[in-house]
């Protein structure tokens, strides 16, 4: 007597074809960071696709115009629970955005264009600066900024290594 082998599924689905296994590089959901344009600041940083913008750390913001153009200058506590190593940064500021915070409530932020580190790669997000003080993380790195780069593993910690 043969038997089907048939798999089961719910009536009227239909069978998903099977998935290569991806080329893209793995991270954990945090990992140490460099920002090589703000001073070359080492964060650690929660990646957060539940946030559509990267955010970090910064307080004593200023906005200054120069050449006609307009910059940001700031100062940020790069490492949580160290508020004794302090870095003064400037950027050119890419835009003032509404952003909503995890509270829900809404605040206008300003935006930043910067180069990123994760491990080997680099590459340009967009950061938008907001004080993290009772954040458990100086950083968020938002779904923008790891869309189509990453496979994220929920279940793993700096995976492209430890601070340096």
């Amino acid at each position: 007597m043969g038997q089907n082998r048939e798999e089961i599924r719910p009536r009227g689905s239909v069978a998903k074809p099977q998935r290569k296994r991806s080329d893209k590089p793995r991270i954990g959901w945090r990992e140490w960071v460099q920002l090589p344009e703000l001073g070359g600041a080492i964060v650690k940083a929660k990646v957060d696709t539940g946030a559509r913008t990267s955010a970090l750390h910064a307080w004593n913001i200023k906005t200054i115009t120069r050449n006609g153009k307009r910059f940001v200058q700031f100062d940020l506590h790069p490492l949580q629970r160290n508020d004794q190593h302090a870095l003064s940064c400037e950027a050119q500021l890419l835009d003032q955005r509404s952003i909503r915070n995890s509270g829900g409530q809404t605040q206008i932020r300003h935006i930043v264009r910067t180069l990123v580190q994760l491990g080997p790669y680099t590459w340009p997000i967009e950061l938008s600066l907001t004080q993290r003080d009772e954040m458990g993380f100086r950083m968020l790195l938002g779904r923008s900024a790891v869309r189509s780069k990453f496979l994220i593993d929920p279940g793993r910690s700096f995976i492209l290594g430890q601070q340096a």
